[in-house]
C-alpha cells in the first residue's frame, strides 16, 4: 500500500489556500462585513502544525456548492437558508423550483420567507462566476421534522466560556463569513452560558445581563449575515456558570447571587420554560443548548413543548450526558443529545473525572447509532481544534495533527453535530483546513443520516463504516496505537464485495481500484477516511 496515506507525511503546502484566507480576510477588513483586525482584534496567529500536515486541497475558483441535499421546515416558520458555495466573487445564485413564499437574494444566496403548506419541493441551485458555473439538486421538506442533518456552528465556551459577550459573538460571526467557512455550510453562532440577567420580562421572561444588551439586534445582525443564532439555559434554579436558571421557588422568578451554588443545581417549584421559550423567539434565536444533569424525560418533554409552541424553529440540544436507557425519548423530544459529559483538548483520559479526552469518546459510540437519523442525533461533544481554552487566556489546541485528523473524521462519521469552539478570529490554515474539507464534511450531512460504527476491530486498530445516501461506504481506519500501523479494511467485514473504487476524502483524491480488501499505512492516533464506491 502507498506509505503516502499517513497523514503527517510530507505534502507540499497548499499556499494557495493560505493566500485565499489571509487575502479574505483583509480584503473584508476593508467592506461591510465588519473588520477582523480592530483594536480588539488580533490577526489570526501562526499555527505550530507543519504546513506540510495540511491535506485539504484549495477550493476551485470555479463554483462549487458544498452543504446538505435537504433541510427542513415547519409550516408558517421563518425561513433561511444560505446556499454554502465556494469559489471566486462576485456570483450570481438562482434556484429551479423554488416555492411560493420563499425569495432568495441573487448576490448573497440568502433564501428567506415562510411556508405555510406540509410538503416537499425539489429544487435545484445554480451558482455562477466568471470562470464557470455549478448546480445542485436539493430539498426542502415542509412538516414537522427539523434539523434533518445534523447542526454545524460554533459554541462560545470551549472558547471565551464567562467571558463570552455580545461583542465578541458578533465579531464571530463576521468571522464564519470573512473566513469563507459559511461557504462550507457552517451555520449556527451560539451563546453558552453567563448571557442570563433577571427575569424582568413579559411573563418573567429572563432577560439579558449586561454582557448582552441588544439580544434582539444581534439576532438580527447574525441573520443579515445568512447565519443562525443560539442560546443557552438549564431547567435548574442556577447554571453550572452560576448564573439565573429556567426555574424558581420565586412565583416572580427573582435570583441573586445568594442562590449562585451547587445547591441550587436543583429544579425549582415555579418553571419558566414557556416565557422563555416565546422570549428566545420573539428575539429570533434558532437553537437551544439545554444543560443539567441528569437529563430527565419530563423536563426535556416540558421545554420541547414550549419551543414548539414559541412560533420559531428552535433546534433542541440536550446537555449533557443524556442516560442511555432513555434514548427513544431523546429522539422524539430533542434534536441532539450529548452522550459524553464534557470534552477537553485531549487524547485520553484528562485529570478531572468530569473532563473526557477524544479517544474516551469517540471509539464508544456504537450503542448510540440505532437512534441517530434526520431530526434526532447524538452528540459527542464540542469539537476542541484551533484556539481553545475557556476563558480570556487562549492556547492552540494540545491535540496534535493526527489526533485532530481523528477528531473530525470520527466526529463526521458519527454524524454529529459540529460545533467549533476555538476562536474564529485567530484560525490558522491547519484549522482552517479540518473545517473547509468539504467532502469530508459531506460525510457528516449525508441526508441518509446513518451513524457509523465499528466494523472490525484488531488490539487498537479499527474499522468504522457509515453507509451513504448513494450506496457508497465513508470508512475510517483508525489506529489508536502508539506507533504508526498498518490498517485493513476488509470487503467481508464491510458487507460489500467486487472491485470497489476508494477515494482519500481528506486529500480529495481517488486513490484505485481495489478487489478484497484495502489497507493503509495511519499514524498514532491517526485516521486514514475514504470513501468505498462499487467500481463502474
Amino acid at each position: 500500500m502507498n506509505p503516502s496515506l499517513k497523514p503527517s507525511l510530507s505534502f507540499a503546502v497548499p499556499v494557495r489556500r493560505v493566500a485565499n484566507i489571509i487575502g479574505t480576510l483583509i480584503i473584508l477588513a476593508g467592506t461591510g462585513a465588519g473588520s477582523l483586525f480592530g483594536q480588539n482584534n488580533p490577526p489570526p496567529a501562526t499555527n505550530t502544525i507543519p504546513a506540510s500536515a495540511i491535506l485539504t486541497p484549495p477550493s476551485p475558483d470555479t463554483p462549487r456548492i458544498n452543504g446538505p441535499k435537504v433541510f427542513g421546515v415547519r409550516p408558517g416558520s421563518p425561513f433561511l437558508y444560505s446556499i454554502p458555495a465556494t469559489g471566486q466573487r462576485p456570483m450570481e445564485f438562482s434556484a429551479d423550483g423554488l416555492p411560493a413564499g420563499l425569495k432568495l437574494d441573487a448576490k448573497t444566496g440568502h433564501i428567506t420567507g415562510t411556508l405555510k403548506d406540509a410538503g416537499e419541493h425539489s429544487v435545484t441551485f445554480h451558482a455562477k462566476n466568471a470562470l464557470g458555473s455549478a448546480e445542485k439538486p436539493f430539498r426542502i421538506v415542509v412538516g414537522e421534522q427539523i434539523a434533518l442533518t445534523p447542526p454545524m456552528g460554533w459554541n462560545s465556551w470551549n472558547c471565551w466560556a464567562g467571558a463570552v459577550d455580545q461583542q465578541k459573538v458578533l465579531r464571530s460571526a463576521r468571522a464564519v463569513v470573512s473566513s469563507g467557512l459559511i461557504n462550507h455550510g457552517w451555520t449556527y453562532i451560539n451563546i453558552d452560558d453567563t448571557w442570563q440577567g433577571q427575569r424582568t420580562g413579559r411573563d418573567h421572561a429572563l432577560q439579558a445581563n449586561q454582557k448582552f444588551p441588544e439580544m434582539k439586534m444581534l439576532c438580527a445582525e447574525i441573520h443579515n449575515l445568512g447565519l443562525k443564532a443560539g442560546i443557552y439555559s438549564t431547567p435548574w434554579v442556577t447554571s453550572y456558570a452560576s448564573y439565573p436558571g429556567g426555574s424558581s421557588d420565586n412565583p416572580d422568578g427573582a435570583w441573586s447571587k445568594a442562590l449562585a451554588n451547587q445547591a441550587n443545581h436543583r429544579h425549582g417549584t415555579n418553571s419558566f420554560a414557556v416565557a422563555d421559550a416565546n422570549q428566545w423567539a420573539a428575539w429570533g434565536f434558532d437553537y437551544l443548548k439545554y444543560d443539567w444533569n441528569p437529563n430527565d424525560v419530563s423536563h426535556t418533554g416540558e421545554m420541547s413543548s414550549a419551543l414548539r409552541k414559541s412560533g420559531r424553529d428552535i433546534i433542541y440540544s440536550l446537555s449533557n450526558a443524556a442516560p442511555f436507557k432513555d434514548a427513544p425519548d431523546w429522539a422524539q423530544l430533542a434534536n441532539c443529545w450529548r452522550t459524553t459529559g464534557d470534552i477537553v483538548d485531549t487524547w485520553d483520559k484528562p485529570s478531572q473525572n468530569w473532563q473526557h479526552g477524544v479517544a474516551q469518546i469517540a471509539f464508544i459510540q456504537d450503542s448510540w447509532a440505532p437512534v441517530a437519523g434526520p431530526g434526532h442525533w447524538n452528540d459527542p461533544d464540542m469539537l476542541v481544534v484551533g484556539y481553545v481554552g475557556w476563558g480570556p487566556q487562549l492556547h492552540l489546541t494540545h491535540l496534535t495533527a493526527d489526533e485532530q485528523y481523528t477528531h473530525i473524521s470520527m466526529w463526521c462519521l458519527l454524524s454529529a453535530p459540529l460545533l467549533i469552539g476555538c476562536d474564529l478570529e485567530r484560525l490558522d490554515a491547519f484549522t482552517y483546513n479540518l473545517l473547509s474539507n468539504d467532502e469530508v464534511l459531506a460525510v457528516d450531512q449525508d441526508s441518509l443520516g446513518k451513524q457509523a460504527t465499528r466494523f472490525s476491530n484488531y488490539g487498537e486498530l479499527d474499522v468504522f463504516a457509515k453507509p451513504l445516501d448513494d450506496g457508497s461506504l465513508a470508512v475510517g481506519l483508525v489506529n489508536r496505537s502508539a506507533g504508526a500501523a498498518r490498517v485493513t479494511a476488509r470487503w467481508a467485514d464491510l458487507k460489500i464485495t467486487g472491485k470497489q473504487t476508494v477515494r482519500d476524502l481528506w486529500r480529495q483524491k481517488d486513490l484505485g481500484v481495489f478487489e478484497n480488501q484495502f489497507e493503509a499505512e495511519v499514524a498514532s492516533h491517526g485516521t486514514v477516511l475514504v470513501r468505498v464506491i462499487p467500481a463502474k
